[in-house]
């Protein structure tokens, strides 16, 4: 790596699990504070650390495979731009074609996310990793910028069978992206991906979800908003220096803490990042986001809304002052496991109205505790939400037409909840509805390793 010999560690866990686990260590991989699972470079040097350290693991992985340091396997299943370089070293080094011997399948779980990085000229480039690397450019370089490397293109040309993580996400990524419509697709390798449909490589696969035998205990509202606190004080005690979203979320939640449950609670959980929350910074036409909206129609029926999240500082920010100003947004600015399942138990509402979403999870661990979900119909959400069946779906042509949608259709459940026995049929189905691993597992089997 990098034109010199490397000692990595190579471990196996030991556990109860059948399945085993390999485990590669080295210094490169962790050039982070501990627990930092990604780095943040500044925009002129998008994924320079991040894209060197996987560089490094797909080159250790390739060495593991080819000498057979662990037992005999059938297929390399690759994930996502961080290990796609496995499949450039199979295809164009001689060290590593044993590599390609066997079926070699890659997973698109994010392809919004590519990992491209220039082939020379920098030290987090492909020809800085792989100086001796003989290869050809044509399937590996980036169509919108031709100097430089996009390891996701070069999985998606390289591989024997390309899986995305959902029917409709799979149909979508064929198709160019449009941001005037709003519409999310192939993110300039949509030509890669319908050749790869043409030749019967393309498969779409939904992700699952565990169901675990006993259901959890009731959520109760003011317990929960002691779990609240308690997440929040230690993240200000984690901290060197309180932010204000913390400050403001204790405020709430001391309010909140003197009045009864609200009528209906409102939860959203995830990342705060353009796909995930774009709609509701959408502007409509008195100039006030989508947002304030929403929660202007809450206010009509006492409701409130919880929103369980960190990411891009300036939709931190974005919510942080729309908390300020409504007393019925409780903003959670950063993540806890214990917390975010309370909010699934919790809930009459999940909101996930993401702009592209090529599976989703939250909404999956949502309709399991019985909670039926407002989604934007779009890749995974529209595969695992039916509308007015098990959750409610909203569409729209441009972003502006799916915010005032997300609109309208939140009017339209708000009125639904006044019938109880239309709702409670809706989160009964939602409850019951499965997306079960051993139905994802038959379909890896039937149709990505045989």
């Amino acid at each position: 790596f990098r034109g010199q010999t490397e000692m990595a560690g190579l471990y196996r866990l030991v556990s109860d699990n059948p399945v085993n686990q390999w485990v590669i260590d080295h210094e490169l991989l962790a050039p982070g504070d501990a627990g930092q699972l990604y780095c943040d470079d500044p925009p002129d040097r998008p994924y320079a650390t991040d894209a060197s350290r996987f560089a490094f693991f797909s080159a250790a992985a390739a060495r593991v495979i080819a000498d057979e340091l662990i037992t005999a396997h059938d297929v390399n299943h690759l994930h996502d731009w961080h290990t796609a370089i496995v499949s450039v070293l199979a295809t164009f080094d001689p060290d590593f074609r044993s590599v390609a011997d066997r079926q070699l399948v890659y997973t698109i779980h994010n392809l919004s996310l590519q990992g491209i990085r220039p082939f020379s000229g920098d030290d987090s480039s492909l020809n800085a990793w792989f100086p001796d690397l003989d290869y050809q450019t044509e399937w590996i370089a980036d169509p919108r910028y031709p100097d430089c490397f996009n390891p996701m293109r070069a999985a998606i040309n390289f591989c024997r069978r390309i899986h995305a993580v959902s029917a409709t996400y799979a149909a979508e990524i064929t198709r160019p992206s449009d941001p005037d419509r709003g519409f999310v697709g192939g993110e300039g390798l949509h030509g890669d991906l319908q050749k790869a449909s043409a030749e019967g490589r393309l498969w779409g696969i939904l992700n699952g979800c565990e169901y675990p035998v006993e259901s959890p205990e009731p959520a109760e509202f003011h317990q929960t908003l002691d779990l609240a606190s308690q997440t929040v004080l230690q993240w200000m005690v984690d901290s060197t220096s309180a932010k204000s979203a913390d400050v403001l979320a204790l405020d709430t939640i001391q309010r909140w803490k003197l009045v009864e449950r609200p009528a209906f609670c409102v939860t959203s959980v995830g990342r705060l990042t353009e796909q995930k929350v774009r709609l509701l910074e959408e502007r409509l036409e008195d100039g006030r986001s989508c947002l304030e909206h929403l929660l202007d129609l809450l206010a009509t029926q006492q409701g409130c809304l919880i929103v369980l999240g960190s990411g891009n500082e300036g939709l931190e920010r974005f919510v942080r002052k729309i908390a300020a100003s409504h007393r019925h947004l409780l903003f959670l600015n950063g993540y806890s496991d214990p917390l975010s399942h309370e909010m699934y138990i919790l809930g009459d509402l999940f909101l996930m109205p993401s702009s592209f979403e090529p599976c989703g999870i939250s909404q999956m661990l949502a309709m399991r505790e019985g909670q039926p979900c407002l989604v934007h119909g779009v890749g995974g959400l529209a595969d695992t939400v039916i509308d007015n069946e098990t959750g409610f779906v909203f569409h729209g042509d441009s972003p502006a037409s799916q915010a005032s949608a997300l609109l309208v259709r939140l009017g339209q459940v708000l009125e639904l909840r006044n019938s109880a026995a239309a709702w409670q049929a809706v989160c009964k189905s939602a409850a019951e509805a499965r997306f079960s691993w051993d139905s994802a597992a038959e379909a890896y089997e039937a149709h990505l390793y045989r």
